[in-house]
């Protein structure tokens, strides 16, 4: 049973989750093999490579910072990983028994990757030197790239971060090509020297069966800290990406610390934007966004550029920047084919070597409203375009006022932004619609009108309801083509109904803005009443609209985001029925 303050986790229990995760890996990549009584992952043409008489590539670590490592090994990448527990370092008996499993009989030799912390230096050195004493050829590089610490006095030194991963895949390649173990040697300590990375933290990780690591307050972030949780340098104020990404490198590159990465002007980077564990996707592209530009704006040419979870803390929220200094051979190394699962890479344009970031494509046609045609055919004189004028002022301004309502009713079911959402069309309606001397809609053409409050509402008011709201204008302007009569606008009220239910799914009783204009419908389309005057049947139109809206308190949500809501929650008028009768009142207010 796990401790009852432990952080919650998908898993079976504490003691297994490290093979767990590792039989998973395997189940899903078959070309993945482990090692019996170990944890050990070796690639499954494990036997063939070493007959090929190519160098070998062993790696490991601590588990919890996955994909790494295991998720790098393949063709191209490496070919055994250790893991250990939960970030403690894997034990030489395990670490031997992949070296063995590799190197035996590989007259090419071996070659151990490891990060810069005592725990691996001492158990893999211990394997290293065991296997040597059998009779293998073996050398091991120890990454330490991290660019966080001031000083390197006193300490373990450097720690190693992300940039490890690029030395799999540079230390990979080689060996794909058959370089031998010293030349492979050279090169990736090489780029170690010409690597940096800092990491930046949101919030802890926990280690599956206890609680967060550390604590970070709601208003605070940590820059520089370890891949375990270990401290950083400083504390920082919560602050928008584009000062985090400076701050970041800003260190990274600051000549006052021993740890700096020396960059200069014209310089040729790669660069990894890594996900600490519990980063969305849409953090991680504006991260990677903003440091290209930081790095650009420096001078430097941002050729590759690889964003994602590539060396993660578990959970914890945050990223870490690697920097590392390209040459041809570096870079043909990143570009070489791998099907290792971890590694992913950038999409080039066909027949593109180097990485720019691309202009936007130019449309034919704006697709934001901005280029409204008003000089459009006049279909209604100019007293009828000034009451359309008076009538779409006033619902807006109807609409806008009723917003805290809307919002109100809007938190029972969804995001409690409904009001805000109809204002924020409204407002961009109000904005276009300018002054009754010289409209900037065009009020005398009332198809061209609709087609316009359509584009209007769909780039402005967005989400659900502006596409909605678009869908409904866009198949009302098709009954106002010619001639206007009340017998156009009820149809083309009875058009856009037509086009929500066909493609929002609902139905009148789903309890949606639905309720509110079937009920108007029905009162305008009943030819009971076709003797009453224009404006006494809107009146009774908005008194269904109005019935319709209160009505949807006491209905179960089928559709819209209210359907998944428990029932007992809904016990308001839904806010998008009420809005419905709120801009139909607006309109009957402007014509008594």
């Amino acid at each position: 049973m796990a401790q009852t303050n432990a952080s919650k986790k998908l898993i079976n229990t504490v003691e297994r989750c490290v093979d767990e995760c590792l039989e998973g890996l395997v189940a899903v990549n078959p070309g993945l093999r482990l090692l019996e009584g170990h944890r050990v992952v070796v690639r499954s043409d494990i036997e063939e490579f070493v007959k090929s008489g190519k160098v070998t590539l062993v790696c490991g670590g601590g588990s919890g910072h996955e994909p790494a490592h295991a998720g790098y090994v393949g063709p191209g990448m490496l070919s055994a990983a250790v893991a250990g527990a939960v970030f403690t370092s894997p034990p030489p008996h395990s670490i031997l028994a992949a070296i063995r499993t590799v190197g035996k009989n590989n007259q090419a030799g071996v070659l151990v990757i490891i990060k810069n912390y005592t725990g691996d230096r001492l158990n893999f050195g211990l394997a290293v030197e065991r296997a040597k004493a059998e009779g293998i050829k073996v050398d091991m590089v120890v990454v330490g790239e991290d660019c966080a610490l001031t000083s390197t006095d006193k300490t373990a030194g450097r720690r190693g971060l992300c940039g490890t991963v690029f030395i799999h895949k540079i230390a990979g390649s080689l060996a794909e090509e058959g370089r031998s173990l010293e030349e492979i040697a050279v090169i990736v300590k090489d780029a170690v020297d010409s690597m940096g990375t800092i990491g930046l933290s949101l919030a802890p990780c926990s280690v599956p069966g206890s609680g967060p690591s550390f604590k970070l307050e709601q208003d605070e972030m940590e820059l520089g800290l370890g891949i375990h949780g270990e401290a950083g340098v400083k504390r920082l104020k919560l602050t928008n990406v584009q000062t985090a990404i400076s701050t970041m490198l800003d260190h990274m590159t600051n000549q006052a610390t021993k740890t700096h990465l020396e960059l200069a002007k014209g310089d040729a980077v790669g660069v990894i934007v890594n996900n600490l564990g519990g980063t969305s996707i849409l953090e991680l592209n504006i991260a990677a966004k903003e440091a290209i530009s930081y790095l650009e704006n420096k001078g430097l040419t941002v050729d590759r550029v690889y964003c994602g979870s590539f060396m993660t803390a578990l959970e914890m929220a945050g990223i870490s920047l690697t920097v590392l200094k390209l040459n041809e051979v570096l870079r043909d190394c990143l570009d070489s084919p791998t099907v290792a699962p971890g590694w992913s890479k950038p999409m080039l344009p066909k027949g593109q070597r180097l990485r720019a970031t691309p202009i936007p494509l130019k449309t034919t046609e704006s697709s934001h409203g901005d280029k409204i045609d008003v000089s459009v055919e006049e279909t209604v004189d100019k007293d009828y375009g000034n009451l359309l004028f008076d009538i779409i002022q006033n619902v807006c301004k109807s609409l806008i006022s009723s917003e805290n309502r809307l919002n109100m009713l809007d938190t029972q079911a969804g995001d409690g932004d409904c009001g805000t959402t109809v204002t924020r069309g409204a407002q961009a309606i109000l904005k276009k619609l300018g002054d009754k001397s010289s409209p900037g809609l065009p009020v005398t053409n009332p198809y061209s009108l609709t087609l316009a409050l359509a584009t209007i509402v769909e780039t402005d008011m967005g989400g659900s309801s502006g596409a909605l709201y678009s869908l409904f204008l866009t198949s009302a302007a098709l009954c106002l083509q010619s001639k206007i009569s009340s017998s156009s606008w009820i149809q083309a009220l009875n058009n856009g109904i037509t086009a929500i239910q066909r493609y929002g799914g609902a139905e009148p009783g789903d309890r949606t803005m639905l309720d509110a204009l079937y009920g108007a419908s029905e009162v305008l389309n009943d030819k009971n009443r076709s003797s009453l005057s224009n404006v006494e049947l809107l009146r009774q139109a908005v008194q269904a609209a109005e019935k319709g809206a209160e009505d949807t308190a006491k209905m179960a949500a089928k559709a819209g985001r209210a359907s998944y809501v428990n029932p007992d929650n809904l016990t308001q008028p839904d806010p998008g029925a009420t809005a419905v009768a709120v801009w139909f009142k607006a309109i009957l207010d402007q014509l008594v």
